[in-house]
C-alpha cells in the first residue's frame, strides 16, 4: 500500500512538472527543445499520410456502400467481432422484382420475356458488384484500416512518450538554471543527463517508426494497384453483361416491333446444292460486294463504290463510341447521327453506315434506329 501511494505521489509530481513546463512554454516563459528539421519533416509526412488515408478509406467505403445506415451496421458488426450478414445488392433486388413482375404479368408475353432477360442481366450485375465489393475490401480497405489501427496507433503512442521526455528534459534544464547551491546544481546536472539520455533514446525510436512511413506508402501503392485492377474487372464484366443483354433485346426487337431493323425485301436465293450452276447464275441477284463480306476468292469492292439502295436507308443515333477495327468499318462517336442501310447477304449484326463522304460497316448494337 505504501509503495502504491509513493508511486502515485511520484507520478502526480511528474505530471505536475510537465504541466507547468508545457504552460510556461505556451506563454513564452520557458525555453523549448526543438527537433531537427528532418525530424519535423518526418512528422509532417506522417500526419499527412494518416489524414489522407482516413479520407480515402471513408470515401471508398461510401463508394462501395452508399447507404450510411448499412455502413454503420457493418461497422458495429466489425467492432463486436461478428460476421457481417450477407446483403442483397441493389442489382440483385431489381432482378428479383423484375422476375416477380414477369411471373405475374405473363412470362410468355413480349413484356414478360423482356423482363426476364433484363432480370437475368441485373442479377449478373449484382453478383459482379458483390465480388467487386469483397475484393476491394480485402485488397484495399483492410490494409488501410490495419495501418490506422496498428502502425499509426504505435506511432502516436511513441510520439506522446517523446513529448513527455522532451518536457522532462526542458524542466531539468530550467531547474539547472535556477539552481544556486553546488549540491543543487550537481543534482540538477545528474537529472539533466538522465533526461537527455531518455529523450535521445525515445527520439531515435520515434524516428525509426516515422521513417517506416515510406514502407507504408509502398504497401498502399500496391493496394491501390489491386483496387484499380478489381474496379477494371468489375466494369468490364458490367460492360459485357449489358452488351450481351443489348444483343438479346436487339435480336427480339424486330419481331416485336416490325421495321425496327433494316433488312432486305428481296427473296432469298435458292440453295446452291439444289441449283445447277447455269440456273444459279440466272436466278441469283447480282449484288455489290463490300469489304469484309466478299465470298472466298472474290476481290472486295471499295465501300465508296457501293451505292445505297433506292429505299431502306434510315437515320440512326450512335449509343457508344466505337473504334473501327479496320478500313472496312466506320468509327463512331456517341450521340452522332448517321445514315444506315443493309445489303443483301450482310450479317444481320452489321449495317452500312454513312457520314458525309465516309462509309463503313457499323455494329447494330451500337445504334438506335430513328426512322
Amino acid at each position: 500500500m505504501d509503495f502504491n501511494m509513493k508511486k502515485l505521489a511520484s507520478d502526480a509530481g511528474i505530471f505536475f512538472t510537465r504541466a507547468v513546463q508545457f504552460t510556461e512554454e505556451k506563454f513564452g516563459q520557458a525555453e523549448k527543445t526543438e527537433l531537427d528539421a528532418h525530424f519535423e519533416t518526418l512528422l509532417a509526412r506522417a500526419d499527412s499520410t494518416k489524414n489522407w488515408t482516413e479520407r480515402i478509406l471513408r470515401q471508398t467505403e461510401v463508394l462501395l456502400q452508399p447507404n450510411p445506415s448499412a455502413r454503420v451496421e457493418e461497422f458495429l458488426y466489425e467492432k463486436l467481432d461478428r460476421k457481417v450478414p450477407s446483403r442483397v445488392t441493389n442489382g440483385e433486388l431489381l432482378a428479383q422484382y423484375m422476375a416477380e413482375a414477369a411471373s405475374e404479368l405473363g412470362a410468355t408475353t413480349p413484356y414478360g420475356k423482356t423482363l426476364l432477360k433484363v432480370s437475368e442481366a441485373e442479377k449478373r450485375l449484382g453478383a459482379a458488384e458483390r465480388d467487386f465489393i469483397h475484393t476491394a475490401s480485402v485488397s484495399f480497405l483492410t490494409p488501410l484500416r490495419n495501418f490506422l489501427e496498428g502502425d499509426w496507433k504505435t506511432i502516436s503512442k511513441e510520439r506522446r512518450l517523446l513529448q513527455n521526455r522532451r518536457l522532462d528534459l526542458d524542466a531539468c534544464k530550467a531547474r539547472l538554471k535556477k539552481a544556486k547551491a553546488a549540491e543543487a546544481k550537481a543534482t540538477a546536472e545528474q537529472e539533466l543527463r538522465v533526461a537527455q539520455t531518455e529523450f535521445d533514446r525515445q527520439a531515435e525510436v520515434t524516428r525509426l517508426l516515422l521513417e517506416g512511413i515510406s514502407s507504408t506508402h509502398v504497401n498502399h501503392l500496391r493496394c491501390l494497384h489491386e483496387f484499380v485492377k478489381s474496379q477494371t474487372t468489375y466494369y468490364a464484366q458490367c460492360y459485357r453483361h449489358m452488351l450481351d443483354l443489348q444483343k438479346q433485346l436487339g435480336s427480339s426487337q424486330g419481331a416485336i416491333f416490325p421495321g425496327t431493323f433494316v433488312g432486305t425485301t428481296e427473296p432469298a436465293s435458292p440453295p446452291l446444292s439444289t441449283t445447277s450452276p447455269t440456273t444459279a447464275a440466272a436466278t441469283m441477284p447480282v449484288v455489290p460486294t463490300v469489304a469484309g463480306l466478299a465470298a472466298p476468292g472474290e476481290a472486295a469492292l471499295c465501300l465508296e463504290e457501293v451505292a445505297p439502295p433506292a429505299s431502306g436507308t434510315r437515320k440512326a443515333r450512335v449509343l457508344y463510341d466505337y473504334e473501327a477495327a479496320d478500313s472496312s468499318e466506320l468509327a463512331l462517336l456517341a450521340d452522332e447521327l448517321i445514315t444506315v442501310y443493309s445489303l443483301p447477304g450482310m450479317d444481320p449484326d452489321w449495317l452500312i453506315g454513312e457520314r458525309g463522304n465516309k462509309k463503313g460497316k457499323v455494329p447494330v448494337t451500337y445504334l438506335e434506329l430513328l426512322s
